[in-house]
């Protein structure tokens, strides 16, 4: 591992005025900060990086993220989630992934994220129709290959569609209803036999810098003993735990359809299973009472302001999280989702979007906190301490941001210039480690170009089957609409998205 040494670098500081240090030497040394100082010598075999004119700053955390549709980006309109999720993922035979397509599309998330200097990612990947060992093999892989920090889970429900949302079951004709009254995907113990796969094999891979998270995707899509069994291993491992809570309207309704009024949150909370470890995702259709829940908990809210705002979910509570020391993070979610996996594009609408919920703008989010919540929040969701700050010791995934190029010239104010006119062009280095994996918009740690044409041609040749995926699906679609129908005829004592105009 090289030892580096940054000379001369302005270092991002939110707590200063500007938004980031004097100029100063940074040393690096076994995948750490090891000194800060303002004249440091270099030492034999160092490599020295001039930071004149440059700012360093922690890498971009990417905290929610499911790799499995990498190659899918741009391929469906904007949909309501439980309709979009008909076309996310189905389980046709002539779609079942090989070992290297899992490879080649997590790969591409790879690039995408490094060159713009997002480091770290917390990938709740799902696997259809189920995670295989092999395949679970080459996702992790690509990441270790790729020189990127990852999280790892399982994201796999068990219940069946019938259980898992509202109305559905009576909806429903008796010609489909066998199809949607099986469980999904694997059976419980497979699952736990899976993760024994992915923690045995990878976790702490790659000196540490892949480990396993575990998730059951969303509390009403599996059952309470599988639940309390994946929160047994995240106890024991000291894992993440990923959980999608009332990402929609139609999910706060499941609650008071299915759960005797009861959110999503307060029904985890009623299991014991809200704690620090688990970040809780979305969080958007919640009350003052599952807001109290999480605060109490320790628990981490994954924000996805993209997602949200292409799939119609809603407007999350950015400010009454922060004003009850919610620990929040921020996410792409997938590249379905949002189209784009940058972490910039996702800082930019979080500090916006939420300008429309709130008359008083003194509650809009400043851009200091929008940055914390995509570095510092993003490692506290982790759970790697020091991950997203640039502390003596923490470890160094770090990007080199050219302060001469367009989004900052003029300088008027760093953390806003950050959030609102960067998009990741003028990253001119990526770190991690300590170890340098993207350099002037291209990996060094592995072939691109060759890369990019295999997916190219790959997934090219996919399309067919892909298209005839899309038509499987259209026998479900008018009960999935009537379900939704029904759903936002729901009378709810809450608001999460604009109101028509009158």
């Amino acid at each position: 591992m090289t030892q580096t040494l940054f000379r001369g670098v302005r270092l991002l500081d939110l707590d200063l005025k500007d938004g980031m240090s004097a100029a100063c030497d940074l040393r690096v040394s076994n995948g750490r900060i090891a000194k800060i100082a303002k004249d440091l010598s270099a030492q034999p075999g160092e490599k020295v990086i001039e930071g004149a004119g440059k700012l360093l700053m922690p890498g971009l955390i990417n905290g929610h993220f499911h790799s499995a549709v990498n190659h899918m980006k741009g391929r469906l309109p904007s949909l309501p989630l439980e309709i979009f999720m008909l076309y996310e993922c189905p389980e046709l035979e002539v779609l079942r992934p090989t070992p290297r397509e899992a490879y080649l599309r997590t790969m591409l998330g790879c690039i995408e994220m490094l060159r713009c200097g997002t480091t770290s990612v917390q990938d709740d990947c799902f696997f259809v129709p189920s995670p295989d060992p092999d395949i679970i093999d080459a996702v992790a892989q690509a990441y270790v290959d790729s020189g990127m920090r990852a999280r790892l889970a399982l994201d796999q429900p068990e219940l069946s569609e019938l259980e898992k949302l509202p109305y559905l079951r009576d909806i429903i004709p008796p010609e489909l209803r066998a199809q949607l009254s099986a469980p999904q995907g694997v059976a419980a113990p497979a699952l736990l036999e899976s993760y024994e796969h992915l923690i045995a094999t990878w976790h702490g891979a790659a000196d540490g810098r892949v480990k396993a998270a575990v998730s059951c995707s969303a509390p009403q899509r599996v059952s309470p003993d599988y639940f309390l069994q994946l929160d047994d291993i995240s106890l024991r491992h000291d894992l993440p735990f990923y959980a999608h809570m009332l990402e929609t309207r139609l999910q706060r309704v499941y609650g008071e359809e299915c759960l005797q009024g009861r959110s999503l949150v307060q029904y985890t909370h009623d299991l014991a299973l809200l704690s620090e470890r688990m970040n809780v995702i979305h969080a958007i259709w919640v009350d003052d009472a599952d807001l109290d829940l999480l605060a109490a908990s320790g628990a981490t809210v994954a924000h996805n302001p993209n997602s949200n705002l292409r799939l119609g979910s809603g407007i999350m509570r950015w400010r009454d999280m922060q004003d009850r020391g919610i620990p929040l993070c921020l996410g792409v979610d997938e590249a379905i989702a949002d189209d784009a996996i940058n972490m910039w594009s996702v800082m930019k609408t979080a500090s916006v979007i939420h300008n429309l919920s709130d008359w008083d703008y003194t509650r809009w989010p400043q851009a200091t906190e929008v940055i914390r919540a995509a570095t510092t929040g993003g490692g506290q969701a982790m759970r790697e301490p020091g991950l997203g700050t640039l502390h003596t010791g923490a470890p160094a995934d770090l990007i080199l941001v050219d302060l001469t190029a367009l989004p900052f010239v003029p300088l008027n104010n760093m953390p806003r210039q950050l959030v609102h006119c960067e998009f990741g062009q003028s990253v001119l280095m990526t770190m991690v480690a300590g170890d340098i994996v993207a350099e002037c918009g291209h990996l060094t740690t592995i072939d691109e170009a060759s890369v990019l044409a295999e997916s190219a041609a790959f997934f090219a040749g996919k399309k067919q089957a892909m298209d005839m995926a899309d038509k499987q699906v259209e026998k479900y679609l008018p009960h999935y609409r009537e379900m939704y129908r029904r759903a936002g005829a729901r009378s709810l004592l809450m608001e999460r998205r604009l109101p028509n105009p009158a």
